[in-house]
């Protein structure tokens, strides 16, 4: 029997964010509108609670870039599921945000775990993982993402129409669709 592919380190980032504990969760589960810290997308998911499936979705619902399951969700401590790119056939990984009440707010964590070393799922988070900290803090702290940040989703939405066809949104039902 092959070896398993070998995981890269668990990926760490971290922010102190000036709010309360229901902010942050409210925004980091949120499904009426997209959020900003995961690239604009909007998640879609039947239900917040274990073993539920969701996918993050373009802010017209046309594509999913993400998909995955709830793992673990402990309002208003701890949200974990797996992670898989739509556009990439690697392995999913896990994704886990935690928050902390700390002295001027709260302590956001975000550890991603089980990413198959050398996959392009592996670089992806590497590089993103610290947009989305700190975009997470610019939206609650300023109410809005950075000007950069807000230039790259109107790039987004331009490209979008030239999305891979295997990331259309009627090829990544979530549970009840």
């Amino acid at each position: 029997m092959p070896d398993a592919p070998k995981t890269a380190d668990p990926m760490i980032f971290q922010v102190t964010i000036q709010g309360t504990l229901a902010d942050v969760w409210q925004e980091i589960t949120r499904t009426d509108a997209p959020i900003p810290a995961f690239f604009n997308n909007q998640m879609h998911v039947q239900e917040l609670k274990a073993g539920s499936r969701l996918a993050m979705r373009t802010g017209n619902g046309k594509y999913t870039g993400v998909v995955g399951k709830i793992l673990e969700c402990e309002e208003p401590h701890r949200f974990v599921h797996t992670f898989r790119f739509t556009n990439f056939s690697d392995p999913e990984c896990i994704v886990a945000y935690d928050l902390k009440e700390v002295a001027g707010g709260v302590e956001f964590t975000l550890t991603v775990t089980e990413a198959p070393e050398g996959t392009k799922t592996a670089k992806q988070m590497k590089q993103g993982g610290t947009m989305i900290v700190n975009t997470l803090k610019s939206v609650l702290e300023t109410g809005r993402p950075s000007f950069g940040t807000r230039m790259l989703f109107g790039l987004f939405k331009v490209l979008e129409p030239f999305s891979p066809k295997q990331c259309r949104s009627e090829h990544w039902p979530v549970d009840g669709e």
